[in-house]
Parts: C-alpha cells; sequence; structure tokens
C-alpha cells in the first residue's frame, strides 16, 4: 500500500462505505426513495471498479442516477461510459466490449476507476459537505494502491478532492483540461486533468473525443516510458 505523505494515515482503513451508509443524510434519504421507486437496482455506494495494484487511478465526480447508481458499475449505464470505456479500450486500459451492463465481461487493465463521493446526489449535485465527508473513503483508496502512477481528474471536482485528500492548496495546481501536474504530497504521481466526460460536456462541445483522447495518450505515453 501506498504510505507516502499524508496518505499514510489512511492505509488499512475502510475504501468502500457501507451499502446503507447514513454519514450524508440527504444522500443517504435519495437512496431510500430510490430503491422504493427501483427496487432492481443497485441504490447504494458505487464501490470500486478495477484493482488496488494498477497503476492508474480514474477519479469521477459521483454514480449517476440512471448510470452507477441503477447498474453499480462506475459510468456504467449512461453516455458518459461510452465515451469512457471506449477510449480506455482504444489505449490498452481495458479490453472486452462495453455494453452498459456490469455482466459484459468488460476488464481493466492497469487501471481502476472510483468515484469523489461514491453516492448518487440529486441532480448530480453533492455538496461541499458530502463532498468532505466521503473524502475518507477516496483517501483510503488512493492508500490502498501498491503501484499508483497516474490520476486523471475528471473535472474539478475531482480534482480538488483529490488535492484537499493530500492537503495540497488548490491555487498550487488549477484545475486545466490537459494539465499535468508533479503532486508534492504524492511523489512519483502525475494528476492529468480532464473535463468530465458528461453527455452536456460532449454535447455543448466543452469536451470533444479527440480532446479526451489526447489526455489518455499523455498518460499512456509516461506510463509506457517508465
Amino acid at each position: 500500500m501506498l504510505s507516502r505523505g499524508t496518505l499514510a494515515e489512511y492505509a488499512g482503513q475502510p475504501v468502500e462505505p457501507d451499502r446503507d451508509c447514513g454519514l450524508c443524510p440527504r444522500l443517504a434519504g435519495f437512496r431510500h426513495v430510490q430503491r422504493a421507486a427501483h427496487p432492481d437496482w443497485f441504490n447504494a455506494p458505487v464501490p470500486t471498479f478495477g484493482t488496488s495494484d494498477a497503476r492508474l487511478l480514474i477519479a469521477g465526480l459521483a454514480p449517476g442516477l440512471r448510470g452507477a447508481n441503477r447498474t453499480g458499475r462506475p459510468f456504467t449505464g449512461d453516455y458518459a461510459g461510452d465515451l469512457l470505456y471506449d477510449t480506455m479500450i482504444d489505449f490498452g486500459f481495458a479490453r472486452g466490449v462495453y455494453r452498459a451492463d456490469p455482466d459484459d465481461g468488460l476488464e481493466l487493465i492497469d487501471a481502476a476507476i472510483c468515484n469523489a463521493v461514491r453516492c448518487v446526489p440529486p441532480e448530480n449535485k453533492p455538496t461541499t459537505d458530502e463532498i468532505n465527508t466521503c473524502r475518507r473513503f477516496f483517501a483510503a483508496t488512493m492508500a490502498s494502491f501498491s503501484r499508483l502512477s497516474a490520476i486523471i481528474a475528471l473535472g474539478k471536482i475531482a480534482h480538488d478532492q483529490l488535492l484537499k485528500t493530500l492537503r495540497v492548496p488548490l491555487v498550487r495546481h488549477k484545475f486545466a483540461h490537459g494539465a499535468v501536474h508533479t503532486l508534492d504530497g504524492l511523489p512519483g504521481v502525475r494528476l492529468y486533468d480532464s473535463y468530465h466526460c458528461s453527455r452536456y460536456n460532449t454535447s455543448t462541445g466543452v469536451l470533444r473525443p479527440e480532446m479526451f483522447r489526447a489526455v489518455f495518450a499523455a498518460v499512456r505515453r509516461d506510463l509506457d516510458g517508465r
């Protein structure tokens, strides 16, 4: 496990919330409503996809209501997963065929995916308190990785969650698509920023597929060079 910098204190701590985690009352209440409305959905904190010996960790925002909250696998079941997993396959970070189904047999290669907030928030907007509360699980997940070398932050919230986990002032590393940061609080690990691969960002042209692919190309090049 990583024992670098501020992550050392999280080594051995729980990496996933309980299925009925009540640390965030608003999120727990929203889950309860969704369980009643859709009893066949996952409707629980969504666990990390991948293994802790991966060198690449992809950090998203939170599960989508009809995506990961429904299926139980990060970025599975909504448009964001189409772009993410197709790109990962193209750059050798996944193999198989993505069918928006957790039973599609898709495998990750030297990569893992988690979210800054593990439970679906109403309107896809977690509060500051909820982000802060879930940080313990994000930090413990990072601490559990034995070979971590690269992190892709999908959006500013994931970027900020990482820096706050490491207790690095946000002004030292401003979020910008395509930016690459060397982290003082985590030696040997680089942070790569990308706009989130949401349908909104892609439909409005904020994020084009070639922009997204460029981030993964940089990670692939850097990891292959080590």
